[in-house]
C-alpha cells in the first residue's frame, strides 16, 4: 500500500508507529470473502454432522420403542442418513 492510498491524517498518524500493516479495501475485501467462505464450509459440515447425529438418536429410539415397526423406521432413517452424508 502506498502513502497515495491514505488520507494525510491516516499517513500522519501510522506514520509515527512504523509497525501497523496495512491493507487496501481490495486487500481486505478479498481476505474477508474468503474468510466467510471457510467459516459457510465449516458451518455446513457441522450441521451435516449434526443431522446425522441426531438422526441416528432417532433410529436408536425407534429400535428401542417397537422391535417389529421400530426396525422398519430405524431402517428407512438410516437409509436416509446414508443419503445426507453422500451430499
Amino acid at each position: 500500500m502506498n502513502d497515495k492510498e491514505l488520507s494525510p491524517l491516516a499517513r500522519q498518524l501510522l506514520g509515527q508507529s512504523g509497525h501497523v500493516q496495512m491493507f487496501t479495501q481490495t486487500e481486505f475485501d478479498e481476505s474477508l470473502a474468503l474468510a466467510k467462505a471457510e467459516i459457510m464450509m465449516v458451518a455446513i459440515e457441522t450441521t451435516k454432522k449434526a443431522i446425522a447425529i441426531e438422526r441416528e438418536e432417532c433410529a436408536q429410539v425407534a429400535e428401542r420403542l417397537s422391535h417389529s415397526t421400530g426396525d422398519f423406521i430405524a431402517s428407512a432413517i438410516r437409509n436416509r442418513l446414508v443419503k445426507v452424508k453422500q451430499l
